[in-house]
């Protein structure tokens, strides 16, 4: 039996859109509530969320049976991280700060089983293989694992160009947060030389053959990245979606 299909890479090459949310809580019930929502995508945030990779591994789980792909980012390009991700059963991996051809090179290897990369062949009793259920895994993996790298700050828009000749990166991820603060504008993703940046960076990624997405954490945002041609956009943050509802709950009625 083969390694399964990603149905999220193979969207991204027929050029669907697709529309997800970020997971934040570091928990797999809130990561099975996310997953009933409708979103196509779903990020596991091992950057920024408080997530271990049993933590990563128990709401990769907790989505096994939703329709929403979960989309793994890993804390830093490590390769040793990336391998216990893959194992544990993530299939599309996003990584922060990739800001050259040759980071991203090395960031393919780690994504692939030898000769073509440096994956250790160790996951015939990992999740990933369906605990040895998939027999075919390591001769079909490769083509199933959808690596997104992050381009967020002067020096990856400095390399994009390069960046995006490197066969096996599958999309590119705008970080309009991080951008916006390296261009000295600390936060503020709507300035307009980092609307201007980030909307050439997304024309310059389709026109490479490649899927540009990026984050919107407000209706504004995410219709102007939609406008420019994101074609995974995540629309919201699941902390930031539950604080917002709280907070206007309890302030309309403790007005009344």
């Amino acid at each position: 039996m083969s390694a399964p299909v990603n149905t999220f890479k193979q969207a991204l090459i027929k050029g669907d859109r697709l529309i997800g949310c970020w997971s934040s809580f570091g928990e797999a019930i809130t990561a099975e509530i996310m997953g009933t929502a409708g979103f196509d995508w779903l990020v596991i945030d091992g950057e920024h969320a408080p997530n271990d990779i049993r933590s990563i591994r128990d709401q990769l789980m907790a989505l096994a049976a939703s329709p929403t792909h979960p989309v793994v980012r890993v804390p830093v390009g490590d390769t040793a991280l990336i391998k216990m991700v893959l194992d544990i059963g993530a299939q599309t991996i996003l990584v922060p700060m990739v800001n050259s051809a040759e980071q991203a090179q090395e960031l393919v290897r780690a994504c692939r089983y030898p000769p073509d990369g440096l994956r250790g062949v160790g996951a015939g009793a990992a999740r990933a293989t369906g605990y040895g259920s998939f027999s075919d895994y390591i001769q079909t993996a490769d083509e199933q694992i959808c690596l997104l790298v992050q381009v967020e700050n002067r020096a990856g828009m400095a390399a994009l160009d390069n960046i995006l000749k490197v066969e096996g990166v599958d999309g590119v991820f705008i970080g309009p947060a991080d951008l916006s603060t390296d261009m000295g504008h600390q936060g503020n993703s709507a300035a307009p030389e980092v609307q201007a940046t980030i909307a050439d960076a997304i024309k310059r990624i389709k026109a490479a053959g490649k899927a540009p997405g990026i984050l919107g954490t407000n209706d504004e945002a995410s219709q102007a990245y939609m406008d420019m041609g994101a074609q995974f956009l995540a629309v919201g943050i699941d902390v930031m979606l539950l604080t917002q509802a709280a907070r206007a709950l309890a302030a309309k009625w403790k007005a009344k």
